[in-house]
């Protein structure tokens, strides 16, 4: 068993040294990539930040259709599922995340009870999650799943036992912002006030008077022009070359303009990524927002449907390299494209292109403000597929997540 699960993280590791690396080991440019894929080799995201509200209504999903995206936290490929689609191939290099999806695959195996399941991955810290997990979940899931849950952490702790103590505040992601918490307070002011707020005016007065005067302080600054500083947030340094040149005011005033779109923009009472920045979990609430394969009226067809989803840790272009000629209706590609060469792009897309059917729709999120396919993927493909600009941002507007430059919408053989 263990060499098989360090057969995983080799894949792992691979899979990353591959997307990232493309400098010289001992250039700075070759350190920071190689601090990113040693960051990113573990859990990176509890969560997944991107809307499946917005992507669903993206994808316009058919109960014929199969769907290809990258899992992440597999929030959204669950998410998926209230919109009926046949199958779901859910692709990640990151062993941890695939571990991640059959946990949540076992648990709506086993589980019958919304609130025990809501508990579990909503509120994410009762001990009583852990005793469901090694009587319940535990013997239905895969020998290596099974083998990362209850593998021992630093501390000496079984991994499965951050459900426990708050599985949201852990992973890459979760730490990330737990240290922007504690940096906010050593600096005299508290992200979790904004939770205090009863309406979108307050909201406004918050953010002006608790989060906005973060970015003047010199320590600040000084962080967010260090690429490193953003690698919890699963930007590699290619990636945040993209984000500081989105704007002329430079990165601080990117990253300002983005808290105070997800501080602002939506109202805290329907936006669960705000209460995961704000709050380090979901509102305790019952009808808290979270992501759809956590409400209780989906409840019963995300168990139904779960089935339908399988995961596989691969490359998502090496896993569309094996799928027939015009196979696929939908592709989610997060903002994996953010990471790739030229020739990483025409590789994808020449794959997209030849297992999409007609009519097929690609999804994706860019760090900056940019179309980033023209000039860089061949015409002779990208004539293939029409991009729907003004839906694009339609859509990018209203994604709750708001961290984002762009939302992205190409389709299969429309007319322009």
């Amino acid at each position: 068993m263990t060499q098989t699960i360090r057969a995983v993280k080799r894949t792992t590791n691979l899979g990353l040294t591959t997307a990232v690396h493309r400098s010289k080991p001992l250039s700075r440019a070759g350190m920071l990539e190689r601090m990113f894929t040693l960051a990113f080799s573990g859990l990176v995201y509890p969560q997944i930040w991107e809307d499946p509200v917005v992507d669903m209504e993206a994808l316009a999903l058919q109960p014929s259709d199969h769907l290809v995206a990258i899992a992440s936290g597999s929030c959204n490929i669950l998410s998926y599922l209230t919109a009926d689609p046949a199958k779901v191939s859910a692709i990640d290099l990151n062993g941890a995340h695939i571990a991640l999806g059959h946990l949540k695959l076992a648990a709506l195996a086993e589980i019958d009870d919304h609130a025990i399941f809501r508990r579990f991955f909503g509120q994410a810290q009762s001990k009583a999650n852990v005793e469901t997990y090694d009587r319940l979940i535990a013997p239905r899931l895969d020998a290596v799943s099974r083998a990362y849950w209850e593998g021992r952490n630093l501390a000496g702790r079984r991994r499965i036992e951050v459900f426990a103590r708050n599985f949201y505040r852990y992973g890459l992601l979760g730490r990330f912002i737990g240290t922007g918490h504690f940096l906010a307070r050593r600096l005299g002011f508290d992200p979790r006030v904004m939770l205090q707020a009863k309406t979108m005016e307050e909201q406004r007065a918050l953010f002006d008077r608790h989060l906005a005067p973060v970015f003047d302080k010199k320590l600040v600054r000084w962080l967010v022009r260090q690429p490193a500083s953003l690698y919890g947030l699963g930007i590699p340094p290619a990636q945040y070359k993209a984000l500081a040149a989105d704007g002329e005011a430079g990165i601080r005033a990117v990253l300002r303009h983005r808290l105070e779109r997800l501080a602002c923009g939506f109202d805290l009472k329907s936006n669960y990524f705000a209460w995961q920045a704000f709050g380090r979990g979901y509102g305790p609430e019952p009808d808290a927002a979270v992501p759809p394969y956590l409400e209780r009226g989906h409840f019963e067809t995300v168990r139904e449907r779960a089935g339908r989803v399988s995961y596989h840790q691969s490359a998502i272009t090496a896993f569309l390299e094996k799928q027939p000629a015009e196979s696929c209706n939908g592709f989610v590609l997060l903002d994996a494209q953010d990471w790739m060469n030229d020739a990483e792009l025409t590789a994808l897309w020449t794959q997209v292109t030849r297992s999409a059917a007609p009519g097929a729709r690609v999804i994706f999120r860019t760090a900056a403000d940019e179309r980033l396919l023209p000039g860089r993927v061949p015409e002779a493909i990208l004539s293939q597929w029409h991009y729907d600009e003004a839906r694009s941002r339609d859509l990018g507007a209203r994604d709750r997540s708001s961290i984002y430059g762009a939302f992205h919408l190409y389709i299969r053989g429309a007319a322009a």
